[in-house]
């Protein structure tokens, strides 16, 4: 984490800030190493200090490297005034995204120090992923490959989706994963017109087009994998739309790259889609970044400008939706590497009838 704190120390000396107050669950992760549920973290250009009660003194003294550990014994955030004020501090940063109202008015009530908004600074650095955290990701990818090659030995008509859910949950918590990334999205038939049908008790029934978007946690990190199949004969709309899909999908595999924006990647989807007459079905972005969180940066989307570099991770999801016959989407999670990138889940994206 030492590597960390540097950077951090990095940002701030651009931003012209003698100290950060870190406050965010996924930013404290990623800046001290933390696993625990109560703490905080104050950085200065010379010092890091992580605050936490006795409950986790001794797991943070082991995770937090580089960092001096203060025991709060009243409210947590009088130990922050006791750092401003011994180290001297004139301002200290605080993360404006997640400060609510009433935590601000607590926190200009004790620290004699201006206090400066600021977005993004941690969240910029969390956007290029180190070998280790991909590392990470990649065992994530792993775990959801193979749940998605057990669910297809496991669905048959007349099971609920809540029960296909369940099945992919468990199954990744058998292989090592921590967590789910997100509520499992299992939408069968026209519910599959859903892009964020998460599953419900309505029964797969014969020729349903299935939607399957699910990951997994794994120390820390997500995945995140789309794939649509079919329960028996789906017809050949359904055949044509997922073949449209698919075909996007491989055209923006083929364009991603670093120094590519994500408008320009988008756009490969988006504008295959409007070539095809299909443009209005696809209502939702290209993609986003993963990482600590399952919705980070950077983004694939008609409004980010942002180019890629090497070691952003991001999905490739196109879809189409149509309510009256039902919809596909078909995803995976990519690696920008110095050359292009690679793809970190391996399920197989022909259509697969069961």
């Amino acid at each position: 984490m030492i590597n960390r704190i540097e950077k951090i120390r990095s940002k701030l000396i651009e931003g012209d800030l003698p100290a950060i107050l870190i406050t965010s669950e996924f930013n404290l992760r990623y800046a001290t190493g933390f696993t625990g549920t109560t703490g905080l973290a104050v950085i200065t250009l010379e010092k890091a200090y992580f605050v936490t009660d006795f409950r986790y003194t001794d797991q943070a003294a082991k995770q937090c490297q580089g960092y001096q550990i203060v025991q709060n014994t009243g409210p947590i955030y009088d130990e922050v005034a006791k750092i401003v004020e011994t180290d001297g501090l004139t301002g200290i940063a605080f993360e404006e995204d997640h400060v609510s109202y009433g935590t601000h008015s607590v926190i200009e009530e004790l620290i004699a120090a201006e206090l400066v908004p600021v977005s993004g600074l941690i969240e910029e650095l969390r956007e290029v992923k180190e070998s280790g955290e991909v590392a990470i990701i990649r065992k994530a990818c792993e775990i959801a490959d193979a749940a998605f090659a057990h669910i297809l030995t496991y669905i048959k008509p007349g099971m609920t989706e809540i029960q296909v859910a369940t099945e992919l949950d468990f199954h990744m918590r058998s292989l090592g994963a921590s967590g789910i990334s997100f509520e499992t999205i299992v939408a069968s038939g026209l519910r599959s017109a859903m892009p964020h049908g998460v599953a419900s008790d309505k029964v797969i029934e014969p020729g349903d087009m299935i939607t399957l978007d699910f990951g997994c946690y794994y120390n820390g990190y997500v995945s995140d994998m789309t794939r649509t199949i079919a329960l028996g004969d789906p017809g050949e709309k359904m055949k044509e739309i997922y073949q449209l899909v698919l075909d996007a999908q491989l055209k923006v595999l083929e364009a991603a790259k670093p120094g590519i924006s994500g408008v320009e990647l988008d756009q490969v989807a988006r504008g295959y889609f409007e070539e095809k007459g299909h443009g209005a079905a696809f209502g939702h972005s290209t993609g986003h970044g993963i990482g600590l969180e399952i919705h980070e940066g950077p983004n694939v989307s008609r409004l980010a400008e942002k180019r890629f570099v090497p070691g952003n991770v991001i999905t490739n999801e196109p879809g189409l939706y149509y309510s009256e016959i039902g919809g596909v989407r078909i995803e995976d999670d990519l690696l920008v590497t110095e050359s292009g990138v690679e793809v970190l889940t391996h399920s197989p994206k022909e259509l697969i009838v069961l």
